[in-house]
């Protein structure tokens, strides 16, 4: 195993105040993460970023004077933008029945750039198999949230069956210092520390957050909490092997040792001369027999089976999709033209049951979001709403089919709705928004109309 289990365990403790009232059981448990799950995340992280420890860490190559390329190739990369693309491209949608409760969510997203901030968070699902935001109130009065790096945040749950978070953790090192700052969050308030190089917490101050919960969300990727190209990390190692051994093979046959069979009575300065005009003068002889021996001249190299290698380097390639659920959307030869929405959406079926996982656990972590907005705006006396009664709709980021979809259906006879109309177009967020400008400007125009004719009847 690559990981331990303790590198992905959730915490769990009875309550908050039992922990926070024991600074040496609190240390041992950041410890902990640091030691056990900071590692894996990185691994992750570093895989992602293109750095494959696979490798990169290790020797492979025992002679000298062979070559030793080490070429990475950044699946991890592409699994996770592709199915952050694929989830997010198109901004999810928030919807809520009162139009004065939408607008405010709507500005609240707006205020927090939500589209990015949704992109960011899925992206780090992707990646570590788990994301974090923190709900906070910023100095300017307004309820904000942030995505929080995963290799320095955790939740802690209950030990009841409901796993219900009781409380979070953020720690973060001072630059070029050896203290780390440490953040703990319960379900009224901040308790701030700082760990010294032994690892001992000194407790600093506190404040409360009035959010009335922990103002720390996780968001799961799947039950596991693992990331999307996590189990296929030994695969991409094969393959970046395959494809270096290659390498090291078209770079050795320039370097391919000289064979001579005969007698080449030169000297080490000859030979020299020879090889730097390409021409090599072999000597041939009389042997006792009378018969002219022969002399003949070629390279030692290691043969290459191009057929064999390039089929293993091919298996190992789609393998790495097919266990990633991502479609291999590379030109094999059997089609041309570009493939129509529909068979699109059959090479990305895989990929589609992964998506409705993934959504389910997006949108309960995101409803944990609205719930602690909306316990602050009842704190501060600006309005609330029912956080079950927002609609959270996610669009799968494909080619669409839409204009073949209309063509036949006006050819049918059939009409549409304005709002159904602007539904339908990518750069419109809300329709009703958008049918609400068309009415102003429908209006605004009339009266410039009226104003024109009054102006001509006087004249």
């Amino acid at each position: 195993m690559r990981f331990s289990d303790e590198a992905n365990t959730q915490y769990r403790f009875k309550d908050m105040e039992t922990l926070t009232d024991d600074l040496e059981q609190l240390a041992e448990l950041i410890q902990h993460h640091r030691e056990n799950q900071q590692p894996r995340l990185n691994t992750l992280q570093e895989y992602y970023k293109g750095n494959n420890e696979g490798i990169s860490l290790y020797d492979r190559r025992r002679e000298e004077h062979m070559a030793d390329n080490r070429a990475t190739h950044n699946f991890a990369k592409y699994v996770s933008q592709f199915i952050q693309g694929y989830m997010v491209g198109i901004p999810l949608k928030t919807t809520y029945p009162d139009e004065k409760v939408e607008e405010q969510i709507r500005d609240l997203n707006r205020e927090n750039d939500a589209d990015e901030h949704n992109s960011e968070l899925v992206l780090n699902q992707s990646i570590y198999g788990r994301a974090y935001e923190m709900v906070y109130r910023g100095s300017d009065d307004v309820t904000k949230f942030v995505v929080l790096d995963p290799l320095h945040t955790f939740v802690i749950y209950d030990e009841t069956v409901e796993c219900k978070p009781i409380g979070a953790i953020r720690y973060l090192g001072r630059q070029y210092k050896d203290e780390i700052d440490v953040y703990v969050y319960t379900g009224d308030q901040i308790l701030e520390y700082e760990m010294d190089e032994s690892g001992e917490l000194e407790y600093k101050e506190e404040s409360s957050h009035f959010f009335n919960g922990v103002p720390i969300i996780e968001y799961q990727n799947n039950q596991f909490r693992q990331g999307d190209f996590e189990d296929v990390l030994s695969l991409i190692d094969l393959y970046d092997a395959a494809q270096s051994d290659t390498a090291n093979y078209m770079q050795d046959l320039n370097d391919a040792m000289l064979k001579i069979v005969g007698n080449l009575d030169i000297d080490v300065e000859e030979a020299q001369a020879m090889k730097e005009a390409n021409i090599l003068m072999l000597q041939t002889e009389t042997g006792a027999d009378g018969r002219t021996q022969s002399a003949d001249a070629d390279y030692i190299y290691k043969q290459y089976d191009v057929s064999g290698t390039e089929a293993y380097k091919d298996r190992v390639f789609n393998n790495i999709l097919l266990f990633t659920s991502i479609p291999n959307l590379l030109d094999d030869g059997k089609q041309t033209g570009v493939a129509s929405g529909e068979a699109l959406k059959m090479k990305l079926f895989a990929l589609s049951q992964k998506r409705a996982t993934k959504e389910r656990l997006f949108k309960k972590a995101l409803r944990d979001r609205y719930r602690l907005i909306n316990n602050m705006m009842n704190m501060a006396s600006e309005g609330s709403f029912d956080v079950n009664d927002i609609t959270i709709s996610f669009t799968e980021n494909l080619p669409s089919m839409v204009d073949r979809e209309l063509e036949w259906f006006s050819k049918m006879g059939g009409q549409l709705s304005q709002k159904t109309m602007l539904s339908q177009l990518s750069f419109v967020d809300n329709p009703d928004e958008e049918l609400e400008l068309i009415k102003e400007e429908d209006s605004l125009n009339k009266d410039i109309f009226d104003f024109n004719e009054e102006v001509a009847e006087d004249d």
